[in-house]
């Protein structure tokens, strides 16, 4: 990523911030939608879920700029998702909700560059969970 995409991400998660349970919310109504096959793998209750998918991505996005201080996090939650039975299809499909989730909390503001911005990090980031998954997968 470049330190202008990493800019882009960091500004525009600012905006979403204050609109953060309606962004989860809009999230993981999206993710059933795609796949309606996952919803088993998540609580009937999704109030914990929103909130840790919210700091997750609060957390991952603070530290972008400098993405090695997050990666060892990252690689658990990689690793953690094995045992949940996440596969390597569902990043994609967790990606598509989220960029579409962007999309309609920052409406005009979520420009061609900060599309493309938020592209590169969820890659980034999708990249080395399920690099650590194929590690956990390998070993069993």
């Amino acid at each position: 990523m470049t330190p202008e995409q990493v800019a882009l991400v960091q500004t525009s998660f600012q905006k979403v911030v204050p609109i953060a349970d309606t962004a989860a919310g809009l999230f993981y109504g999206k993710l059933f939608e795609i796949s309606p096959q996952v919803r088993s793998m998540f609580p009937d209750d999704m109030s914990e879920q929103k909130t840790k998918l919210m700091k997750m991505l609060a957390t991952a996005v603070t530290h972008l700029h400098e993405v090695e201080k997050i990666v060892p996090a990252v690689q658990h939650l990689g690793r953690t998702h094995v045992g949940y039975g996440v596969t390597d299809d569902q990043y994609d499909i967790v990606g598509e909700a989220l960029i579409w989730t962007l999309g309609k909390g920052l409406g005009d503001e979520f420009t061609y560059d900060v599309k493309e911005a938020w592209i590169a990090a969820y890659t980034l980031l999708a990249n080395v969970m399920k690099e650590a998954a194929a590690e956990v997968t390998v070993k069993a």
